[in-house]
Order: structure tokens, then sequence, then C-alpha cells
């Protein structure tokens, strides 16, 4: 997996690519802790390039929605297709992430 993170302000756009498994979960978790320790609340992920995604890698979306909740900011996931966005909805994950 692959992952771009661009910062403006409070705001962030995330853009995930390929496929995410646990051990890429893990890490793209901590990279999004981290900016929204830095102020980061409003998160806008894309998964328009995302072909794959695993549990662990949609419990790491949850994981940053409840962190985003708390620090009262907002999480949204765009562009999900395919495998990634049929697995959000088998899990009923979007009705509790704002999906575009």
């Amino acid at each position: 997996m692959k992952h771009s993170i661009k910062v403006s302000g409070n705001q962030a756009t995330i853009s995930l690519y390929d496929k995410i498994y646990v051990s890429q979960a893990s890490l793209l978790r901590d990279d999004l802790l981290e900016i929204i320790d830095q102020g980061v609340t409003g998160l806008r992920i894309d998964l328009s390039g995302l072909t794959y995604i695993d549990s662990s890698g949609l419990g790491t979306l949850v994981t940053i929605n409840k962190r985003v909740k708390e620090k009262n900011g907002r999480l949204v996931l765009t562009g999900a297709q395919g495998l990634p966005l049929e697995l959000i909805k088998r899990t009923r994950l979007d009705r509790v992430f704002n999906v575009e």
C-alpha cells in the first residue's frame, strides 16, 4: 500500500493506493494519528486508488474516525469502489463513516 498525505492548516487529504493489509494498516494508523495529534481535525480519505482492504485496514479507519470525533473533527471517505466499497457496506460502516 502506498499513501500520500497533504496537510493544509487543520485539514488533510489522504490518498490510498493498491491494497491495505495488516502490516500497512498499522503504518497508516501511526501516520494519521500523528497528524491528528498535530491539530488536524478534518480528514478526507480518498479510496479511489484502493483495490483491497482487510479487516485491520477497516479497523484503522474506525480508530481514526473515533480519534477525529474526539477532537470535534470530521472524517470523510471518498471514491470508494469495488471490493473496498462492498466491504464498507457489508460491515455497515457506511452508517458510521461519512461516505461520498
